[in-house]
């Protein structure tokens, strides 16, 4: 009955969050590269008339991309989206969507005026209710085609530079799924030839920032195909875990009886189908994924290779992690050393930081560890147990904004690999979004975590922050107000012991001042924050 009632809701309820606008998926778009959907509210492009957004040229980013990457014009993903649409939505003030027809993260209301925090919690904290509510979510989102997106089957020379249009429905789990096997597969070279060295969503600075969004929008995804508006995704805290606590058929799945590579049967899981895990194919015929489905769920959690993952990550691995001061450094890739990015995506060691990626841990670990879908970075969203996992690494990464408050100049502007600048737009995401937008503290985007609120403390800090943001950007002023009050104090100190001194006589009840000089040294000008 509650899938029933779920698949009601979607008639009345329009998702939109993702890839390919199904509206700008035609050859008329993608000849005169424009993306400009009307908003339902007015039928105005971008909800123009009502203010809400209008249709602009997009602004891309010059600054230079690092080695890593030694090609120009032959990837579709280069610029994103500028090889499919070169004009699109730019919304006002709290609006959002390819239309402009949503809020953004962290608002709502009629006029998105509203701000809300949503509360992240821990999956085994959950009643069976609200366990089983979650389980039933994933399943009708595998089972409920996207409504306002499709997913690219073809490059755009395939589809002869926009004449020959090549696009397919695809349910709304998949789509996410798609989108993060888009975002990490090869350069196609064509021939036979590929490019490996090039991710749009890993082993860069944009890791984190791109999976938050990533959980965003699938979250919302969620909220809005259930008509369940403060549904959150909950984590899986996997520190210290001696096995997989959530691989049994209560949680995320079992382990066959008689295939250990397979989920149990009674799991909800069990029917499920992956798509995208078949890259090397995919380069021999140089064609995209077409999501088509490729057989069931893979899983062996434990039974990994022990040289690369000998254990799951430990407290100790994250509280080093956290310590590390740099977000990014070097090369700014798999082989940067100190860089809390690269040790919390597990390619460098959690208790040097320094760069093995022999070694997989924390994030990393995780995915090999389950010995199955989970482990091939581009499919690997189709296991389920991907999100639960990915929000706790998310969780991670807050907890370091919180400790460390980085300015935006903390992420890199220049010469991160392709797609990974501070500027550049995330691949494969319409509406668009850039790496920046999403390095910044989770309540700022609408969300928090359960076991990081400290509700005394965070109404306090959110109070002080404003004012701590403005003291850093005229910290220099600040300063410079302090060294100026210093000099007039010592002038004003000069000035009042040579009145003294010539008014000797003067009585207690005429003099200026009555402070002994050793008390009046004593205070100063302080700025407090």
């Amino acid at each position: 009955m509650l899938l029933l009632a779920l698949g009601f809701l979607l008639i009345i309820l329009q998702p939109s969050s993702g890839q390919f606008p199904r509206v700008c998926a035609n050859m008329q778009s993608l000849l005169s590269k424009e993306c400009c959907p009307p908003w339902d509210g007015d039928g105005s492009p971008c909800g123009e008339l009502s203010s809400r957004g209008s249709c602009q040229n997009i602004l891309l980013s010059q600054a230079p991309l690092g080695p890593q990457f030694p090609f120009s014009g032959v990837d579709d993903r280069e610029d994103w989206p500028s090889v499919f649409y070169n004009r699109t939505c730019r919304c006002e003030g709290n609006f959002m969507g390819f239309s402009c027809g949503e809020c953004k993260f962290g608002f709502s209301g009629l006029n998105c005026t509203e701000r809300q925090v949503r509360t992240r919690r821990n999956i085994f904290q959950l009643t069976t209710s609200e366990k089983n509510k979650f389980l039933a979510y994933l399943n009708l989102a595998k089972n409920i085609p996207s409504q306002d997106y499709v997913i690219a089957i073809g490059t755009y020379t395939q589809m002869q530079n926009g004449s020959n249009p090549m696009f397919r429905d695809i349910n709304v789990y998949d789509l996410f799924v798609w989108m993060h096997y888009y975002a990490s597969r090869d350069t196609l070279l064509g021939g036979s030839d590929v490019w490996r060295d090039i991710d749009f969503a890993h082993e860069a600075p944009g890791f984190l920032p791109w999976h938050r969004a990533f959980l965003l929008m699938w979250e919302r995804q969620i909220q809005k195909i259930t008509g369940d508006e403060n549904f959150t995704i909950p984590y899986w805290d996997w520190r210290d875990e001696e096995d997989c606590g959530v691989c049994n058929d209560e949680y995320m799945g079992g382990r066959h009886p008689t295939n250990p590579n397979l989920l149990s049967p009674a799991s909800i899981f069990f029917s499920w189908q992956v798509i995208c895990t078949r890259s090397e194919e995919y380069n021999s015929q140089q064609a995209l994924c077409s999501a088509t489905s490729e057989g069931p769920i893979r899983r062996n959690p434990g039974n990994n290779d022990k040289s690369r993952t000998p254990r799951l990550p430990s407290s100790a691995d994250v509280e080093f992690c956290l310590s590390l001061t740099q977000y990014e450094s070097g090369s700014m890739d798999k082989m940067a050393n100190y860089s809390f990015r690269n040790t919390l995506e597990g390619f460098a060691d959690p208790q040097t930081a320094i760069s093995n990626p022999a070694q997989s841990s924390l994030h990393n670990a995780l995915h090999i560890y389950m010995n199955g879908s989970m482990s091939q970075v581009q499919g690997s969203a189709n296991d389920p147990i991907f999100v639960i996992h990915h929000a706790f690494v998310d969780s991670i990464f807050e907890r370091w904004l919180r400790r460390h408050r980085p300015m935006l100049e903390v992420y890199p502007a220049a010469n991160a690999p392709i797609g990974h600048n501070r500027e550049n737009y995330m691949v494969p995401f319409i509406p668009l979004y850039r790496n920046g937008e999403f390095f910044k503290p989770s309540r700022e985007l609408g969300y928090d975590y359960e076991y990081l609120q400290e509700p005394a403390l965070e109404s306090f800090q959110d109070f002080l922050m404003p004012y701590l943001q403005q003291a850093r950007q005229i910290w220099a002023w600040l300063v410079g107000a302090a060294v100026f009050g210093g000099i007039v104090t010592a002038v004003l100190t000069g000035l009042i012991r040579a009145c003294r001194k010539k008014k000797g006589g003067t009585s207690s009840e005429t003099q200026p001042l009555l402070i002994e000089s050793e008390d009046y040294n004593n205070i100063t000008y302080q700025s407090n924050f």
